[in-house]
């Protein structure tokens, strides 16, 4: 098979990755499904490893599988622990992935609304004013289908936590913010979501550091920590605890659930 031109290891731990199955794979003659049998997946699993697909990563059970059956002195387990907690802005996709099946969200936010609660006009401001990406409507697409999670069948428990200040902020037109907060608002009022705003007055705390997301599943939980260009997974237990703490200290200085709605539907007013 020819190589995947798209693919460039030298700026990707994904595309590092993706670069090295393949490379290990043609190396000894294997096909996808038998190099599926060394991973313990099936064959379409390791093509979207290899073409490096959103929401396709390898995890710590493949590698070490790979490792073992290569004997590769731990290469591939290497880099999936660099890559999960280096930034890297392929990432994401692997968490929107876990999103989609979590049993409990937390996110903080420091500055913008959570994308689990954006209007496609307010997401659409974003995406143009960042430069984000060149397919503009795609992306809010894409953002939308994220937000499916909230009405899935078996509804996750969110609990949000926001600065202030992101309520105050514009983006885009006054009309854009007051649907936007419209939309927080009565996001507020879902039986599965509990939205608490910090106040001004709080004054310095731990959430200044910047925004995260952290999941519940059935298998354990993780963290997403956000960054300019994209940010890093982290799942080992002892930093996420840490953030546990975080969240725990940062909604110590967060209003009530009532006085935080109320807090909202003044921002929105102030947008009219």
């Amino acid at each position: 098979m020819p190589p995947v031109e798209y693919l460039n290891p030298d700026t990707s731990f994904k595309h590092w990755i993706a670069s090295d199955l393949r490379f290990f794979r043609e190396r000894d003659g294997r096909s996808l499904s038998q190099m599926a049998l060394v991973m313990g997946c099936n064959r379409h699993t390791v093509s979207n490893i290899e073409h490096a697909r959103d929401g396709w990563n390898m995890n710590e059970h493949q590698a070490e599988r790979l490792d073992s059956c290569l004997r590769l002195n731990g290469h591939f387990q290497r880099l999936v622990r660099y890559a999960r907690t280096a930034h890297d802005p392929d990432w994401f996709g692997d968490y929107a992935e876990r999103e989609a099946r979590a049993l409990i969200i937390r996110t903080y936010r420091l500055s913008l609304i959570p994308g689990l609660f954006q209007t496609p006009e307010y997401a659409r401001a974003l995406i143009t004013a960042f430069q984000m990406v060149e397919d503009i409507e795609a992306a809010v697409e894409g953002r939308m289908k994220r937000q499916e999670v909230l009405t899935r069948q078996k509804r996750p428990l969110v609990w949000v936590l926001l600065d202030e200040n992101l309520l105050f902020r514009p983006v885009g037109d006054p009309q854009i913010m007051r649907d936007q907060l419209a939309r927080l608002r009565d996001a507020a009022e879902l039986p599965h979501v509990t939205i608490r705003v910090v106040p001004q007055r709080a004054g310095l705390h731990l959430g200044l550091d910047g925004s995260f997301n952290s999941l519940t599943m059935e298998t354990g939980e993780l963290v997403f920590v956000e960054a300019p260009g994209g940010g890093r997974l982290v799942q080992e237990s002892g930093e996420v605890r840490d953030f546990g703490v975080r969240w725990d200290r940062i909604g110590a200085s967060a209003l009530p659930w009532d006085a935080s709605r109320d807090l909202i539907i003044k921002a929105m007013e102030g947008f009219s």
